[in-house]
């Protein structure tokens, strides 16, 4: 089918050169040889009189039209995926959909066994694709590279709708034989202690970083890691403390040898929200896994 003189079929193979930067890394996801996708490639470049793509050294780069046809083209292929891919009925006994989730590394581990374990019981030829949050999530649902974000609300986008799933206070996790486990962390002590902090593997920056700073506070790091989850465990046996959210700290305190107490100032706690694309707000789908994840998180102990 052809628009204006452009064939729509590339459209496809556009958003995937565009997105990826190599021609055999786009063959490879749309499943074609590398030849097929040059030859996308060169007639996409007749069609716009640009070259599209470029080599820079090494790596290929977009020319300033690319980058302009980036999100349009995007765009016009979420709404073809949402219109015609999206099954209009849905009965979760026997559906076998592909369900995409966006997740924190701290949903990984509170929010996301119990809602698929529920999921399981009700839908069990559903699927799932399990994707780190990166440092722009809002951008990865426009893209229309997941079917629902958890990500905490600072996070979400204002184009697309989200409901709050859950608040969670920021506590500090320490060693059950610290000082301050057995009795008030103040603020000298906890300027003064070592702590272990997340940093996120996209370069952003984690909830617990970002509400000491608005908080003008600057702590002593002396450990950092990828994962959140591993932050109690890291200060375990050491006087250094952390600061996470309360379901994971007392997720970890249960397997022992750690305390939880409350950080020496108020800090703005977690609304942790849960976000889809606009045009998939009439997914049954996506509506009944919505409803599912908030029955699962007041069923989960907190």
């Amino acid at each position: 089918m052809r628009f204006k003189n452009l064939d729509l079929n590339l459209l496809a193979a556009l958003d995937k050169l565009i997105r990826l930067r190599s021609v055999s890394r786009a063959a490879e996801e749309l499943s074609i040889t590398q030849s097929a996708m040059s030859n996308a490639l060169n007639r996409l470049r007749q069609h716009f009189d640009d070259p599209l793509l470029v080599q820079v050294g090494r790596r290929m780069e977009l020319t300033p039209r690319a980058i302009a046809l980036e999100q349009p083209v995007r765009d016009i292929l979420v709404r073809i995926d949402a219109a015609v891919a999206t099954p209009p009925g849905f009965e979760p006994a026997t559906s076998s959909r592909r369900i995409g989730l966006m997740v924190s590394d701290y949903s990984l581990h509170t929010v996301v066994p119990p809602f698929l374990a529920a999921v399981a019981r009700k839908a069990p030829f559903m699927r799932f694709d399990v994707k780190p949050q990166q440092s722009l999530p809002q951008q990865q649902l426009e893209r229309g590279d997941t079917d629902l974000l958890i990500a905490p609300g600072i996070y979400c986008s204002p184009d697309h709708p989200s409901e709050r799933l859950l608040i969670d206070p920021m506590v500090c996790v320490l060693d059950a034989d610290h000082p301050a486990a057995r009795g008030k962390l103040t603020m000298a002590a906890f300027l003064d202690a070592e702590h272990v902090v997340m940093l996120p593997p996209n370069a952003g920056e984690s909830y617990a970083a970002r509400v000491l700073r608005e908080a003008g506070l600057t702590v002593q790091v002396a450990v950092t890691s990828f994962s959140f989850a591993s932050l109690p465990d890291l200060v375990r046996s050491t006087r250094r403390i952390a600061l996470v959210q309360g379901r994971l700290a007392r997720r970890m305190a249960k397997l022992g040898g750690l305390a939880v107490v409350d950080p020496p100032l108020a800090l703005p706690a977690l609304e942790q929200c849960v976000q889809w694309h606009s045009i998939r707000g009439q997914d049954p789908a996506l509506e009944w896994l919505r409803i599912e994840l908030h029955a699962s998180i007041a069923a989960a102990p907190d």
